[in-house]
């Protein structure tokens, strides 16, 4: 069974992506999980698409794509 989960935002700063799911916010480590979003610009980075269910995060600009399950396991 896959969990969804309710994404309100995600914001960066030099090493750490913040997710707000479910009104928390969860610090993940940038180098622990994507070499492309770590070396992306801000630009890059700000651009990304929620999925419907929650389930993953996309970022078109850098062709990325990250489960939210996956990303709350690195935390």
């Amino acid at each position: 069974m896959t969990t969804t989960y309710q994404i309100q935002d995600i914001s960066f700063d030099d090493n750490y992506m913040y997710l707000f799911i479910d009104g928390k916010k969860t610090p993940v480590l940038l180098a622990k999980i994507s070499t492309k979003l770590s070396n992306a610009s801000k630009i890059e980075k700000d651009v990304f698409k929620i999925s419907p269910s929650g389930y993953g995060i996309h970022w078109p600009l850098i062709d990325e794509d990250l489960s939210v399950e996956a990303l709350l396991k690195l935390a």
